[in-house]
């Protein structure tokens, strides 16, 4: 049995049990130090091994190219590739590359794209560069030692989907420097992949809750500390919004709040420390019953510590974010200047 995420083997395929439900990438706790950054694929049939390979890869380009600038250090004032641009991210990928395990023309090529949104059709570069590549670089975007790539797998494959997905996993592992971590429904097929519990695994495929009808991301990944999750529109949404508004100052994007060294982490969405006030946007996984609990748990934390959290959906920032920003600066100016209660 592994402790946690961070005792998980890497390099090889496994199969983890354990007791909780949904994604560690959603999950309201940060990973513990040391942890890979966990993407989360959810996996559909795939008619050969060189199919599922290459259907991987393109949602992992499409993942780094959305956490750009992350993981290229320099290219944060970069925002266009006119005036220079796509010359100065070519030329801080190759300075990065020179400096690490990086491959420059392959991450000269991935910062051009992200910076233009065009990647290059066809690539110039095999699968096993582009696996080994994409894994560094998510690995730099969420500033861990490495890549894992949890895989959820849904049930009903067939015998030949679940052998073409397991040898698939079995070749990203090899060839990408990923760990490999298959989870959800169990393989009825194939038996070459040992099993490791970990507690507060996700052991089952959680259905898309009721009234949601947006099909979930085919990759799901860790946010970026101090910016709106490059995956969620909402936060993006939001964060445009706030940005022009002088009243907004001090908020911080995607941080980790820890009162005291034993305390355990918890991760939040937005941050205002001189108000002490967290925001919380929700997708759908929020909406099951084990992750509400979560969420209720931690959101008992923050306010016996002295925090007020604002919950709003997705849909809400996404419909109207002129109403949200209006209800948060009637809040944070009443925190400020007014008379709520420091304790909310």
């Amino acid at each position: 049995m592994a402790d946690g995420w961070a005792e998980v083997p890497a390099g090889r395929v496994v199969r983890l049990s354990g007791s909780g439900e949904g994604s560690p990438v959603s999950a309201a706790g940060p990973l513990p130090e040391g942890s890979p950054a966990i993407l989360t694929y959810y996996a559909t049939p795939a008619p050969s091994v060189a199919e599922m390979v290459a259907t991987v890869l393109r949602e992992l380009e499409s993942a780094a190219m959305e956490c750009f600038p992350a993981w290229l250090p320099g290219a944060e004032g970069v925002h266009h590739p006119g005036g220079g641009g796509v010359a100065a991210v070519r030329s801080l990928a190759v300075r990065m590359s020179s400096a690490g395990a990086h491959f420059g023309p392959f991450l000269a090529d991935l910062s051009e794209a992200a910076l233009t949104g065009r990647p290059r059709r066809p690539t110039r570069f095999g699968p096993e560069v582009r696996a080994a590549g994409l894994a560094r670089v998510l690995a730099a975007a969420s500033g861990r030692p490495g890549a894992a790539l949890l895989v959820r797998v849904p049930a009903g494959f067939s015998p030949l989907e679940e052998e073409v997905l397991v040898a698939g996993c079995e070749w990203l592992a090899g060839h990408g420097d990923f760990a490999v971590w298959l989870a959800g429904a169990p393989l009825a097929y194939v038996d070459r992949v040992a099993t490791i519990h970990v507690p507060g695994c996700p052991t089952e495929n959680a259905p898309i809750a009721a009234g949601e009808q947006a099909p979930r991301p085919p990759i799901a990944y860790p946010p970026v500390a101090g910016e709106p999750h490059p995956g969620s529109r909402a936060e993006k949404a939001l964060e445009a919004a706030l940005a022009p508004l002088p009243w907004a100052w001090g908020r911080a994007w995607n941080q980790t709040y820890r009162p005291h060294p034993l305390a355990t982490p918890i991760r939040v969405d937005l941050l205002w420390r001189d108000a002490r006030c967290v925001v919380e946007i929700d997708g759908r996984e929020h909406w099951r019953g084990g992750r509400q609990a979560d969420d209720h748990l931690r959101d008992a934390r923050l306010r016996a510590d002295g925090f007020v959290v604002l919950r709003f959906t997705n849909t809400q920032v996404l419909d109207d974010v002129g109403a949200v920003v209006g209800v948060l600066e009637g809040f944070l100016r009443d925190r400020r200047f007014g008379t709520l209660e420091r304790n909310g």
